[in-house]
């Protein structure tokens, strides 16, 4: 079979740019599926509503005091390394996040 190449190209977008709209609407039905996925494990006794009563509950973190390469943000007041220093006024540090 031959070929013609100086006949403009076509591609799908030119296929769906010139269907009408009731085809549209027929293939966005066909496309759309009643089926939901539900995950079993997914329930609603897996999430923590906001004032809920923790006082039963321990922490297993192991907090460490500030290191020596480390200074608290006079700003946000999270400890950051040396390194997240981004300007010094006196005694007061502020980090990149809070300079910028």
């Amino acid at each position: 079979m031959a070929t013609d190449y100086d006949a403009p190209r076509r591609n799908e977008a030119d296929d769906l740019a010139e269907d009408s709209l009731d085809e549209l609407k027929a293939r966005r039905n066909e496309a759309q599926s009643s089926v939901v996925d539900v995950d079993e494990s997914d329930t609603a006794e897996s999430f923590e509503l906001p004032g809920a009563d923790l006082s039963g509950e321990e922490l297993t973190v192991k907090v460490l005091p500030k290191q020596a390469d480390e200074f608290t943000c006079a700003s946000c007041f999270l400890v950051h390394h040396r390194s997240r220093l981004a300007e010094t006024h006196g005694a007061q540090f502020i980090c990149r996040d809070c300079a910028a």
